[in-house]
């Protein structure tokens, strides 16, 4: 916050001191941590310039080197070096969404399906792969906390869409989920025309709540700021059902015995992708290196098998990787 300029000339300080009085905010700044002294990561220029979004396929992304520079061996000037001479990658995730990215109760430890990709980065990056740093957000905050480079990357289940791509980029699809509905089991709602007159909630920024209002205009959308608060509506009775990715909704069933997600078409396809500043393409190949060698050794079927398995069924064919830009 810039400070009003002193007049120059004025002979009595206690009139400097008057004005001062009454220009003074009556509330204190949001303090704003100086850059050097922030263990925030501060954005790099890619190596390479960024290409305007194309949403001919939203699902390309930046193709990736035939295979990343070893730890340690980071190409000077580049993303990756910004964050191997920081020691840590820092990453926006979720702890509240239960197989994806949650707080273990007993360990205190976040983990989950996306926690395992940012630990596959770390160690490609920095040779460890407990070298990272969460941060965790809520929905709203993911593009955000990317354009101001306070987190070198997004793992929360993030849609990859055209409207995204305007703001921040992209890897390729790492995981192809569906908005459904969960609604409890005595509810009487069995499938979406049920829900007209009902109270759905979704979580606020996502495109699950875009989609409630425009796929199904009859239910009342209803927004709270995560997955977590729609639980404690749905638990309360202050709604009746709440929208998400399947593979959101499986996690609330585990936690609530009596809820039942719908079967049903989804209402759409939610391709997963990571996220990060529009500007570190760089950083965008690397790690699409990363998850193409994941699905390719096994690495990805596993980390489905362990997190989503018991509640999805079979681990699907991984997403294709598409590039382009």
């Amino acid at each position: 916050m810039n400070r009003p300029a002193r007049r120059r000339g004025r002979p009595a300080a206690i009139l400097l001191a008057l004005l001062l009085t009454a220009c003074a905010p009556a509330y204190a700044p949001t303090p704003v941590p100086a850059p050097p002294a922030s263990p925030t990561p501060t954005p790099v220029p890619s190596t390479s310039p960024r290409s305007a979004p194309d949403c001919e396929d939203p699902l390309a992304s930046y193709a990736p080197p035939r295979s990343n520079p070893e730890p340690g061996e980071m190409p000077a000037g580049s993303t990756m070096a910004e964050i191997a001479a920081r020691g840590r990658l820092v990453a926006g995730v979720s702890a509240d969404t239960y197989l994806m990215g949650s707080r273990n109760p007993t360990t205190g430890e976040i983990e989950g399906f996306d926690i395992d990709l940012v630990k596959a980065v770390a160690e490609a990056l920095l040779g460890e792969e407990d070298a990272y740093e969460l941060r965790v957000i809520t929905a709203a905050e993911r593009i955000p906390v990317l354009e101001s480079g306070e987190v070198d990357l997004v793992a929360r289940n993030m849609t990859i869409t055209c409207e995204r791509w305007e703001s921040i980029a992209f890897s390729a699809e790492y995981y192809r989920s569906g908005q459904k509905v969960l609604a409890r089991t005595s509810s009487g709602i069995a499938s979406p025309d049920d829900l007209a007159g009902r109270r759905v909630c979704a979580p606020e920024g996502t495109s699950s709540l875009e989609r409630l209002r425009t796929e199904l205009p009859e239910a009342e959308a209803v927004a709270a700021a995560n997955h977590t608060g729609c639980l404690i509506l749905f638990q309360s009775g202050e709604v009746d059902a709440i929208t998400g990715d399947d593979t959101v909704l499986a996690g609330l069933v585990v936690q609530d015995p009596y809820a039942e997600v719908l079967d049903m078409e989804p209402l759409s396809a939610e391709p997963y992708g990571l996220g990060f500043n529009a500007e570190q393409t760089d950083l965008v190949a690397f790690t699409n290196r990363v998850l193409a060698d994941r699905i390719a050794d096994g690495s990805w079927e596993d980390s489905y098998d362990r997190w989503l398995r018991p509640s999805l069924g079979e681990a699907p064919d991984p997403p294709d990787q598409v590039y382009g830009r």
